[in-house]
């Protein structure tokens, strides 16, 4: 008997984003059509994890969701926010909290600011026992060292967006994060790096994204 085909999950997009407003259904349906059967949807702010969540619960065979703070809105993020992602990522079709971790490349927000949310989601995610949805960007050391420090407490997570280097990608495996790899790998000029490292991934960890619109 041969075997069904398997279909593809895309565990990074952000279809709520307001690129999508026009076309929405035209891009689930070209998504279907090229075998995609799910498609995890990104929360970066409260907005976006709520319109993320909504979109889940009408369709949830296509449709599951994040809940959180991107790094670059860290800055604008009170308690009360926080209260209300956990409230939100408490519900079954939030599978993961986040996006959250750090972003030092352009500094959207203080990097205290960030630090401190992204330890507050790091608490929420052993509070609910659910994974990471994880962003790093320029911050490997710190992300890594608080990662480090919550890891026995967390269900794990996915280090979104993959771009950084072997030695980086080694820490992540060694806390058995998976890995999130978007079409930066295909990029000639950009993604050469990437190129070079991706086959250091272990099958099983490895997870595939387009992070829509930002990349492919």
């Amino acid at each position: 008997m041969e075997n069904a085909a398997l279909g593809l999950v895309d565990i990074g997009a952000n279809l709520t984003h307001s690129s999508f407003e026009h076309d929405f259904l035209a891009v689930i349906a070209e998504a279907q059509s090229a075998g995609v059967q799910h498609i995890l949807l990104t929360g970066t702010d409260l907005e976006t994890s709520q319109a993320s969540f909504d979109f889940a619960q009408r369709d949830p065979q296509l449709f599951s969701s994040t809940a959180g703070f991107h790094p670059h809105v860290a800055q604008q993020v009170t308690a009360g926010h926080l209260a209300a992602i956990e409230k939100l990522v408490a519900q079954d079709k939030v599978v993961a909290v986040g996006e959250t971790g750090l972003d030092f490349n352009r500094n959207f927000s203080e990097p205290d600011s960030q630090l401190t949310v992204f330890e507050a989601h790091l608490q929420i995610a052993s509070r609910v026992s659910k994974p990471l949805f994880l962003h790093q960007r320029e911050a490997h050391k710190p992300f890594f060292e608080r990662l480090s420090a919550y890891r026995d407490e967390l269900a794990g997570g996915v280090v979104h967006c993959f771009t950084d280097s072997r030695s980086a990608l080694r820490d992540y495996l060694d806390l058995d994060m998976y890995i999130g790899i978007t079409g930066w790998v295909c990029d000639e000029r950009r993604g050469k790096d990437l190129q070079d490292i991706v086959s250091y991934i272990p099958q099983e960890r490895l997870l595939i994204e387009t992070d829509a619109p930002y990349l492919l």
